[in-house]
């Protein structure tokens, strides 16, 4: 089972410091206050089995295709990356086309999220993606969070939510920790492919709260040929307390990763038996990133407030097309990003009738970008500078949401949003800009209770993303020297859907129809250095999700979404979008006994999808089977994930494009693709400290 894994690193020297810091945070003996009143949701009772999803959403849900998912729906679940979470999302696709320590690439109802545009995460409160990041605006790495300590994920879909702005079209999620951990816990997995990984957890009572601590150390090589050399460690320290009335929140986490990339390779290069499957053209891609988070909150019983700093730094290395730019030294580029994030929210509730509520709000966010580089390198020596930028982009936001509850039946909400986008931009290569931008959007939300079990829905909202300000200021295309226009600051977005949730004693269901109109998806493209444009688009496409639990033991679950994606206003040849997936499926049943036996059986599909505009060239479709065991006896507990039960051979990602190698003499026009984890084992052990433990 994903949550029961883990066994030490090779850097044994960080082995006592897990053990002790997991010591400490279960001695009973440092408990200095009584222990204050938790929900479910912030305290993590091993021997209660809680599925999120079966939670009643109905008469709080202004949507269908909102919800929660969390608790036993996490711990139970296998997992080969940390990006996954987010396939709990009915319909979400999380691919990685390099090495693990790079941000996942996202898709969501038909639309390539790239590495997070359109789709935003919230942890703890705090915005996860980064505007104009050096790989891509948006840019959305969850590399950082520990899975085991994570207690929901909460999710929206479409432009409805007013207190969610840039990147949050198609989509958002809210990640939630844990405040307290019943029994501390260190757990540990050996897996192929030197994969090793120690998690330990645990908390105390301290003040009017409680201290939680978590600690994770990952190495991976992983099976490509060179050796993925990962080097992941996390730490975080989260306080939850009481301050008079209100509730209380302050958290503190470091993380920092270095690894060789895998990038996709040519499949000429592997029919030809140049290449393996999971072999490699360039042996000095790779990277290190580190983030530093420190956030806070507090929460009364009408209003809430949060604030929140981040350090953030990336060194990317990446070769696409090896040798097809520049037949001497390569095509491999560098993309630096240094940058510090801050900033805050506040939203207050009023009750202006016994059937009226107004939720009011603001947030505020300031990216300080000292760093912003794209450079030209050959085997990590800089042969040229294409970009050196800093960007200061301070964005401040108000919204309004007013409810109102008509009938014991009938509710509606009515939200608008209004942002202001402040930024300067000082490109020592480029052209040195700043502007001022604001943007009003609005939504309107309908919930119709039909009976004891059904709610119906409808929806419309007006929503955006922001495009890159680099590409607002770039007249000059780095890589040609040719004149290209500037992008607008704002690309405007509308959704429109309509949904129906069932819900029994047993049953979850949602079935949900919807259209998305996007003017333009002209997007900044962090690996060249310039900008690319695209017509405007539109999706239509049904999704579905079905949650069983005929006993407290037993889940049986069923997502599914099909979406048709096409381009407006360009011939009919040329409508395709690349890289949006028609149809992705996942169902799964889990077993989960308090008192022995825990079993996962997962099963995901994606359809095949246009990889190029005429839809002659297609990424082929693909079925993954994974597979959890574990066991719990006293305090330990021993579990074993097969991932690709089936050993099935398929791609992550697959692109189609010129690239040129060593020994051609032109560039050729080909599929790049990266593949799958081949049938992966990986045995877990776990020891929960507390009662039986004798500590």
């Amino acid at each position: 089972m994903r949550s029961k894994q883990f066994i030490p690193s090779h850097r044994t020297k960080l082995l006592p410091f897990v053990l002790g810091a997991t010591c400490a945070l279960g001695a009973p003996a440092l408990s200095v206050a009584d222990e204050p009143e938790h929900t479910a949701e912030n305290t993590l009772i091993e021997e209660v089995i809680v599925w999120g999803s079966s939670l009643s959403q109905k008469g709080t849900a202004m949507s269908a295709a909102e919800g929660l998912v969390g608790y036993s729906d996490f711990s139970t679940r296998p997992l080969s990356r940390v990006g996954e979470l987010v396939e709990v999302v009915p319909g979400m696709v999380a691919t990685q086309h390099s090495g693990e320590g790079k941000a996942n690439q996202y898709f969501l109802r038909g639309v390539n999220l790239d590495h997070g545009t359109d789709f935003s995460a919230y942890f703890e409160g705090m915005p996860v993606n980064f505007r104009s990041h050096a790989h891509g605006h948006g840019y959305l790495d969850l590399n950082f969070i520990i899975p085991e300590i994570v207690s929901t994920v909460r999710y929206q879909k479409g432009p409805y939510a007013a207190d969610r702005g840039d990147f949050s079209t198609v989509g958002t999620t809210a990640f939630r920790v844990y405040d307290s951990i019943d029994r501390p816990f260190v757990q540990a997995t050996l897996g192929e492919d030197g994969y090793q990984r120690v998690v330990t957890a645990g908390s105390i009572h301290l003040g009017h709260g409680h201290l939680l601590g978590a600690v994770e150390v990952l190495r991976d090589d992983g099976p490509w040929e060179l050796e993925q050399d990962l080097k992941k460690n996390n730490v975080l320290l989260k306080y939850s307390g009481h301050w008079g009335d209100y509730q209380t929140r302050l958290l503190l986490s470091h993380y920092d990763n270095e690894w060789q990339a895998t990038d996709q390779v040519p499949q000429r290069l592997v029919r030809s038996g140049a290449v393996d499957r999971f072999g490699f053209i360039d042996p000095t891609v790779g990277g290190d990133t580190s983030r530093t988070i420190i956030s806070g909150g507090v929460e009364g019983d009408t209003w809430e407030a949060g604030l929140y700093y981040s350090v953030y730094d990336l060194n990317l290395f990446s070769n696409f097309t090896y040798f097809a730019d520049d037949p001497v030294n390569g095509d491999q580029i560098q993309q630096v990003d240094d940058r510090a994030v801050y900033g805050g929210f506040i939203t207050s509730d009023f009750d202006l009738a016994d059937n009226v509520t107004l939720t009011v709000g603001g947030d505020w966010r300031v990216d300080d970008i000292s760093k912003l580089q794209l450079n030209r390198t050959n085997q990590r020596v800089l042969t040229e500078r294409v970009r050196d930028d800093e960007v200061m982009w301070r964005s401040y936001g108000a919204h309004a949401t007013l409810a109102v509850a008509w009938t014991e039946k009938l509710r509606t909400e009515l939200a608008l949003r209004a942002d202001y986008f402040d930024f300067d931009v000082d490109a020592a290569l480029q052209v040195d800009g700043g502007d001022k931008e604001s943007n009003l959007v609005s939504s309107i939300s309908v919930a119709y209770e039909l009976n004891d079990t059904i709610e119906l829905y409808a929806n419309w909202g007006q929503g955006f993303h922001s495009n890159d300000v680099r590409g607002v200021f770039s007249f000059v295309d780095p890589g040609t020297g040719t004149l290209t226009p500037g992008l607008d600051t704002f690309a405007d977005q509308t959704g429109s859907e309509i949904g129906v949730r069932l819900e029994t004693a047993t049953t979850q269901t949602t079935v949900t129809v919807f259209q998305m109109k996007s003017d333009s998806e002209l997007l900044f493209v962090g690996d060249a250095g310039n900008t690319e444009a695209s017509d405007g688009s539109r999706r239509t496409g049904v999704e579905f999700g079905w949650f069983w639990t005929p006993s407290d033991q037993l889940a049986v679950d069923l997502t599914g979404a099909v979406v048709n994606s096409r381009f407006t206003g360009v011939p009919g040849n040329s409508k395709n979008i690349p890289n949006s997936f028609g149809e992705v499926f996942a169902g799964g049943v889990t077993w989960a006994d308090p008192n022995g036996l825990e079993a996962s059986l997962r099963v995901r599909h994606f359809g095949d999808a246009p990889i190029i505009e005429d839809g002659s060239r297609e990424q082929d479709p693909s079925t993954i089977v994974n597979l959890g065991l574990a066991y719990n006896f006293g305090n330990w507990e021993l579990g074993v994930d097969v991932l690709n039960v089936f050993d099935t051979e398929a791609e992550d990602i697959t692109y189609f494009f010129e690239s040129q190698v060593a020994g051609e003499v032109a560039p050729v026009e080909d599929f790049h693709f990266h593949p799958v984890l081949p049938r992966t084992v990986r045995a877990q052990i776990r020891f929960n400290f507390g009662e039986g433990s004798g500590l």
